[in-house]
Order: C-alpha cells, then sequence, then structure tokens
C-alpha cells in the first residue's frame, strides 16, 4: 500500500492505494505547530494498514510557513569581502516606482551577523586571493558568541568554482559540528550573486526547524508504521529521500501545492487533455498554473512575498511556475476603511476556523457564505453547525454596513473571492498571451470544484474536469510523481561558435554527477531517465528561454534545431525574433528523473439511472435569480455517462460541484466529473 500526505494550512489530507488499485481518501486538521500529529492523525482516521504500507510520501507547508512568518533560526553569512551589503542592496527593480514610500526587503540576517572574509575567485573561477582558514575562525567565534544557529556561506563565482565554499564548510564542521552550514554552491550552481546568496541564507534560515520536524515526523512514523521507502515532495514536481530533504530544505517551499499542478498533468495526459489551467482551492490559499502541451512549467525566478508593492526575496531553486492568493475556504470577508468589501487574504484556518466550525471564530468566511446560500450542507461537516449564527455574523458584519440582507451579503462574499479567483487565473493564462478558451480548467482542492464552474464562464473556458479524489487531489499527485533533482550550471557559450566536443563532455559530467547522486539514493542507473534543456537569449539581452534540447551527442544539424527553436520560443514569449542575431546558452539544465513504480488508475463503469444518485431538492441563492430549489446528487453514485443538466450539486466527501444554467456535466470512465457548456 502507498500513502501520500498533504498539509496544508487548515486540513492535512491523506490518499492511499492500496495492491488492488482502490484509492481512499481522508482528511483532517492541521495541527500547528506540532504538524506531524496532523499525519498521525489523518492515517489513523483512514484506517491505514500500517503493517502493508510500502511507500509514504509526504507534502508540507513547513518551510513557506518558517519563511513567511519569520520562524526560522538565527542565522550568519560569511562572504566575500566588498560583499557583505549584498542581500540591503539587492536590485535596483522597483515593482511600485510611484511609492515614494517604498522600502526594500528586509535583509533576512541582520548586518552584524554578515562577516567578509578576504578571498576571492574571477569570473572564470581561477583563485585571486586564497582563502584564510584565520578568517573563518574569527566568524565561528563571532556566531558562536552571538548565538548563531545557522551559517549561510557564499562567495563571489564560487558558481564556477566552489573550492573555497567546500573547504570553508569544512572548517567550521571541524570548530562547531553541531551548527547548520549551507554553501551556496551546494543548492544553486546559477549566477546571479544576490539570488544566490539569498537563497543560501534562506535554506540556513529553515534547516534547522526543517531538521527537527523530518526527524520527528520520521521516528513517530517508524514507531507505529513499518515504511519501506520515505520520499518528500519537492517544489519542482519530483520527490527525494528524507535525508536529501533536510540538507537543501529550501527545494520544499512549495512542497505541497506543486504536486496537484503535477498531478493535473499526470491526469491531463490519461483523459486526453494536454492544455490544461490546474486551479487549486483549499482553506487558506488558492493557487493555480498553466500546462501547456503537458509540460509542467519549471523556473528558478521564484520570489515568496512579492506582489505589486513589494519586490519580495528571490529563491534560486526550481519551482513549479505557480500563482498562489490568500482567498480559500477560510478566508475571512471584510470591510477595508474606504469602505469596500474585502475577502482574505487573512485566514481563520484550522482554529479557530469558520463562524460554522463553533470553534469560538467570529469573522465570517467564503465557508460561512457557501453555507448561507446553500451552496454547503450543514449535515455534510463534522461539527454541529449553527445556521443562526452564520447568519447573524455575516448580517452584523457585512449586511448592515451595506444596508443588504445576510443572504446578498454572504452572495457578495462569494462573488469578490470568485473576482479574486479570476485575476489569479488571468496572471497565468491572459496576462501571458494564452487563450483560456484554448484550456481546460481542472480544479481540486476542497473549494475548487464549487468555484470553478462559475468562473469558468466569466473565463469563457469551454469544460471544467472535477478529477477523482479532488478534496485531496495534491496527495494524490504525490503517487503519481517520481524522483527528481534538477543540475542547472551557469555555461556561458555562444551557441553559433559552440564545440560540439565541450558540449557533449558538459552534459556528460552533469549526467555522471546525476547518476552518482541516484546510486547514493539506491535507485539504479537504468531507472534514471534525463532530459535536457539550455536558457538561451540572445546576445547583449537580459532574460533567458528555456528550450529543450536533445539528450546523447549533438550534431551540427541539432546545434541548428536549437537554434530554430530558441527563435519560435523567443517570439512566443516576448511576440519578436531577430534571426540574424547571435544567440548565447546562459544556463546548461538536466532534469534527472528515478523512476518509481506508480499505481494503475483503473476505469469505472457505473450502472443505474440518475434519480438513483439523487439525495435531495435544496434552495440555494444564485445571482439573478434568488432562490432556486435545486436537485442534489451523490456523486459516488452518479452513473457513468449520464447527463445532469445545471442548475444542480453535486456532492462528495468534503468537497461540493455547483453548476449553473447553460452547464451540464457527466461522469467520465475514470470516475471524473465533466463540466460543459451546454451547446459547445
Amino acid at each position: 500500500m502507498r500513502v501520500a500526505t498533504d498539509i496544508g494550512g487548515t486540513f492535512t489530507d491523506l490518499v492511499y492505494v492500496d495492491e488492488n488499485g482502490h484509492i481512499g481518501i481522508e482528511k483532517t486538521n492541521t495541527t500547528p505547530p506540532n504538524f506531524e500529529k496532523g499525519v498521525l492523525d489523518v492515517i489513523k482516521k483512514a484506517q491505514v494498514d500500517t503493517k502493508k504500507l510500502s511507500m509514504f510520501i509526504h507534502g508540507t507547508t513547513v518551510i513557506i510557513n518558517a519563511l513567511t512568518e519569520r520562524k526560522g533560526a538565527k542565522t550568519g553569512l560569511i562572504t566575500t569581502k566588498g560583499f557583505r551589503d549584498i542581500l540591503e542592496i539587492a536590485r535596483g527593480n522597483r515593482p511600485d516606482l510611484f511609492n515614494i514610500r517604498y522600502k526594500k526587503p528586509t535583509p533576512f540576517v541582520e548586518r552584524y551577523l554578515r562577516i567578509e572574509v578576504d578571498e576571492r575567485l574571477n569570473y572564470k573561477g581561477e583563485v585571486l586571493s586564497p582563502l584564510e582558514r584565520r578568517d573563518v575562525e574569527a566568524c565561528v567565534e563571532h556566531f558562536k558568541k552571538e548565538g548563531v544557529e545557522a551559517i549561510a556561506v557564499s562567495y563571489l563565482h564560487s558558481y564556477v568554482n566552489p573550492s573555497h565554499e567546500q573547504k570553508t564548510v569544512e572548517i567550521i564542521k571541524e570548530l562547531w559540528p553541531e551548527v547548520h552550514v549551507t554553501a551556496s554552491s551546494d543548492i544553486t550552481k546559477e549566477w546571479r550573486e544576490y539570488e544566490r546568496t539569498n537563497t543560501a541564507v534562506l535554506n540556513a534560515y529553515v534547516q534547522p526547524i526543517a531538521t527537527k520536524y523530518i526527524d520527528k515526523l520520521d521516528n513517530q512514523l517508524r514507531e507505529s508504521i513499518e515504511i519501506d521507502q520515505s520520499y518528500i515532495m519537492q517544489s519542482n514536481g519530483g520527490t527525494t529521500k528524507f535525508e536529501n530533504a533536510k540538507a537543501a530544505p529550501i527545494n520544499m517551499v512549495e512542497s505541497g501545492p506543486v504536486a496537484g499542478i503535477f498531478g493535473a498533468a499526470v491526469l491531463g495526459e490519461l483523459i486526453g487533455e494536454k492544455n490544461i489551467i490546474a486551479f487549486d482551492i483549499g482553506g487558506t490559499t488558492a493557487k493555480c498554473s498553466l500546462i501547456e502541451n503537458g509540460e509542467v512549467k519549471v523556473s528558478t525566478d521564484y520570489y515568496i512575498e512579492k506582489d505589486n508593492r513589494n519586490a519580495g526575496y528571490p529563491i534560486k531553486a526550481p519551482v513549479v511556475d505557480i500563482v498562489e492568493i490568500g482567498n480559500g475556504g477560510g478566508s475571512i470577508a471584510w470591510i477595508d476603511n474606504a469602505g469596500s468589501l474585502k475577502v482574505g487574504p487573512h485566514s481563520a484556518g484550522a482554529r479557530p476556523g469558520p463562524v460554522a466550525y463553533g470553534l469560538g471564530g467570529t469573522e465570517p468566511t467564503t465557508t460561512d457564505a457557501n453555507l448561507l446560500t446553500g451552496r454547503l450542507s450543514p449535515k455534510n461537516f463534522d461539527y454541529d453547525v449553527n445556521m443562526n449564527n452564520i447568519k447573524e455574523a455575516i448580517q452584523n458584519k457585512i449586511g448592515n454596513p451595506f444596508g443588504i440582507s445576510a443572504e446578498e451579503a454572504a452572495l457578495g462574499i462569494i462573488r469578490i473571492a470568485n473576482s479574486n479567483m479570476l485575476n489569479a487565473l488571468k496572471l497565468i493564462s491572459i496576462r501571458k498571451g494564452h487563450n483560456p478558451q484554448d484550456f481546460t480548467l481542472l480544479a481540486f482542492g476542497g473549494g475548487g470544484s464549487m468555484h470553478a464552474p462559475a468562473l469558468a464562464l466569466e473565463l469563457g473556458v469551454r469544460k471544467v474536469v472535477v478529477p477523482i479524489a479532488s478534496p485531496v487531489f495534491s496527495a494524490w499527485g504525490m503517487l503519481m510523481t517520481d524522483l527528481r533533482h534538477d543540475y542547472i550550471q551557469t555555461y556561458i557559450k555562444r551557441l553559433n561558435d559552440l564545440s560540439l566536443i565541450e558540449m557533449d563532455a558538459k552534459w556528460e559530467v552533469i549526467e555522471n554527477s546525476a547518476l552518482n547522486h541516484y546510486k547514493d539514493e539506491g535507485m539504479a542507473a537504468e531507472n534514471v531517465e534525463f532530459h535536457r534543456f539550455a536558457d538561451m537569449r540572445y546576445l547583449g539581452q537580459e532574460h533567458t528561454v528555456k528550450v529543450p534540447v536533445p539528450n546523447g551527442k549533438w550534431s551540427e544539424t541539432d546545434k541548428h534545431t536549437i537554434i530554430q527553436n530558441f527563435h519560435t520560443l523567443h517570439e512566443k514569449n516576448y511576440t519578436f525574433k531577430l534571426e540574424d542575431s547571435p544567440t548565447e546558452i546562459v544556463n546548461v539544465h538536466v532534469t534527472a528523473y528515478g523512476k518509481v513504480p506508480k499505481p494503475t488508475i483503473g476505469k469505472i463503469t457505473r450502472t443505474g439511472t440518475v434519480a438513483d444518485s439523487k439525495k435531495e431538492n435544496r434552495d440555494i441563492y444564485y445571482e439573478q435569480k434568488g432562490w432556486v430549489n435545486t436537485p442534489v446528487y451523490d456523486r459516488e453514485k452518479l452513473p457513468s455517462n449520464e447527463v445532469i443538466h445545471g442548475p444542480a450539486v453535486v456532492e462528495e466527501k468534503a468537497a461540493v460541484t455547483v453548476i449553473y444554467e447553460n452547464q451540464q456535466l457527466y461522469l467520465d470512465e475514470y470516475g471524473n466529473i465533466i463540466i460543459e457548456m451546454e451547446g459547445k
């Protein structure tokens, strides 16, 4: 049996698949700060046979929470002389040009904990000034005195030659074995000094808390469960062993959300949908990502806390391209100083949670609004839901200030939440030059199926898919992943003048390093699959385009094809191409997959009639329609390929699908709900 668990801001999800291909799901409340308790709780609640557990995969928000809540370790930085203030200088790009009160992001390491040493390499990696041991000893002495728990080491041009960083780490571990140390060259071998230094600092900052969490989870699992293989989900859409995760925890910054994106690509391939907008609504946030031609887009240009007013903090680690906003089931509705209704980004979380939970929450949330408008039923909650309390909270906090009824206020909350989500969907589609009508919206998470049909009408999307295990689909996606490591190295060469022998040798070195890495993890070479990319640009440009390139030894024909593919992709990304301009490679990128067996997704056949699956009729408050008596169906009893016309509601464990007039749905051969526009 294989089990995947995903810790979210509100719920901890579980999906298991047994040797017969049977899939089971469960949800329980997330348990901060002891997140591992939620994992054990959901395993127990799902009644998993722990004696038959062959594989355990885990996704967590521990890293992103530690960063956003500033709950990491006291961190010191050792850097090259003259670069002490690189975190403070950062970049000159200001996201809000006309804001005279704009402030740069505050570094995670205060200045008195940033120390320079007199070493220097040139851009070729040649030594200009050697590293002196006494300088490192002085740094360690200072950090000990200041109570530092973690140290980041980032030297100029160490992406070309990491020897000084490696020697520094050796000295630190010799003098102070218990301290956590991160060398920037162990995390990324890409250039850009500020981004690389910040990534090393953030890795060091979360390393103690990540190590403690992973060890605690591992120990508690082993006390009660026999597990052959344990993995943690990474931000690049692949998994890694627990030990590797402790060394580079920054690679888990989006550990949970990306699994759902990858799962969407796997399911899309299965059902013949290559172009997908993956849309995940949980209790705290909504996430979306665009999958084009079956490809999940991965980038190292990732930021936390970046928006139209804040520059954020760069992380030079491979992360699935994802847009995330603070809107989910637990998002709080409130009125700002200008008298406008807002929803999110603050969430009621698992405790006290929405008013509906009866755990002390007093602020109305999206979940409360969906209950009051009939989209959710009190009968499907684990709590005794007091509808009078919900109505009173929405009326007092939102309805009265606007002079409207509680029902109208609840519908307003839903509309604002939908508007926020619509903006996120536009960010990854329309604003990147894609027509949403060319894509299928695949909606999951506890709230995905409830909001997606309304958003599809707004965007003009013709088809919505609500997948199997939709409330816990991110955990389902983990069961479909392989081990994955990305090896990215800055390697600036003009492609037109490139020596093929030199290029082939470069690929070979990287791929041999990957094979050795997998060998240490117990993965046979025949199960490792390589995908190559080159980050390319026109000579004199700043930014690059990622171009897939062939495996094996290159020929002159291959080189010509790569250049033509770059022109095409550049035009697609930037609307123009310069075919007469020289091109150059900036980074070489190898993605190495360690292939693991995956569960088989079986087809299902359900007989019976739609009438057999009907649970009840319920009044639902629709925009411009008012209260409409609406049929409610049980997803577990829906017959295959039988069409239901909207308006209608389909309920399942922990999720609800709401469709509108001019929409219809049916269950496909794999058990997915397919929603289409009538007449299209």
